[in-house]
């Protein structure tokens, strides 16, 4: 495929931003390296919420098919402009997408697209392994360096967790489930098809949680209308798996994750202290776990953060890579 075939644009505008969505869906869905973060679904609403700089995205057509995507924004500041992902900071993964069999070609044009645009940085965070981006050469762009850690759980074995989980955890896990059965009667619901009053408890049990130690991250309201934004669109895409735990009718545990391509993300969770004994969080990861052995996944991705609990279940750490590029 020749590179004379491809067109590429800079988008600026966020009404131009906005029409790319059934593109970007149908590119999205050919990018093997995609994940739910860099869905229309998530990176538009994104936009939306925050809007901290000025957009600077670059489109790759081929014909009327979008082939190449680089959702980015410049960000203003005294020592120069960065140039950086949309979605940076909220999202676990990030990448450029391509279709196919044309990637070095896609990526060929969207690196000499940004040469175009004014930034002194341009700054590729939150990669994962198998990232177009990690393709990229230029003598000025510095060599991948680890970025974050994602405990991800290998999924093997039944329902009874005993194939994948150690037997430490599954031990925890029982008396888990017996204290709450103790306290009353346990029900566990999908909240599929209703992501506004999902939102809502897990808003409510989030910010109890971390109301002594200043708040939570959905304390800041801009992070609250994202999620109001973008759990509805998550949800119509068939890519949401959240669950509420109640006992007795009053709900005291949300789990909020996504699954995609078997893997299973656990993305955001909350729960009431009342109940910190029950271990509400252990219960929803176990059935989150448990849900994603129904559904065939290979991975449970515990994502960003090397929190003590993600290796309590057998979690092993895998690093996103970081790229950056220094104008002279």
């Amino acid at each position: 495929m020749s590179k004379a075939v491809l067109r590429c644009e800079i988008i600026g505008d966020p009404a131009q931003f906005d029409a790319l969505t059934p593109h970007w869906w149908k590119l999205w869905q050919q990018s093997p390296s995609a994940t739910p973060f860099q869905s229309p679904a998530w990176l538009v609403p994104w936009w939306h919420a925050f809007a901290p700089g000025e957009l600077a995205t670059v489109a790759v057509w081929r014909g009327g098919d979008l082939v190449g995507l680089a959702p980015c924004y410049l960000e203003h500041g005294t020592a120069g402009s960065k140039l950086l992902p949309v979605g940076i900071s909220l999202s676990d993964y990030l990448d450029i997408l391509a279709v196919p069999g044309i990637e070095a070609e896609v990526v060929g044009v969207i690196a000499e697209s940004i040469f175009s645009i004014g930034w002194a940085q341009w700054i590729l965070s939150d990669l994962p392994q198998d990232s177009v981006a990690l393709a990229m050469k230029h003598p000025e762009m510095d060599r991948p360096t680890a970025h974050a850690a994602c405990p991800v759980l290998a999924i093997a074995g039944d329902e009874t967790l005993a194939g994948c989980v150690p037997a430490r955890r599954r031990r925890q896990l029982r008396r888990a489930r017996q204290a709450a059965s103790r306290c009353g009667r346990i029900a566990l619901s999908s909240a599929s098809g209703s992501p506004q009053t999902f939102l809502d408890q897990l808003i409510r049990l989030h910010n109890v949680r971390w109301a002594e130690h200043g708040g939570g991250v959905l304390a800041n309201p801009a992070v609250e209308q994202f999620h109001r934004l973008s759990l509805p669109l998550l949800d119509a895409h068939g890519l949401v798996r959240c669950w509420l735990l109640a006992i007795d009718d009053r709900t005291i545990g949300a789990y909020y994750g996504f699954y995609h391509r078997g893997r299973a993300y656990a993305y955001l969770g909350g729960f009431d202290p009342a109940y910190a004994e029950e271990s509400p969080g252990a219960i929803l990861i176990g059935h989150a776990i448990v849900e994603s052995i129904r559904e065939d996944a290979r991975e449970f991705d515990f994502l960003r953060g090397q929190e003590a609990y993600k290796y309590g279940w057998g979690a092993a750490d895998r690093w996103t890579m970081r790229r950056v590029w220094t104008r002279s």
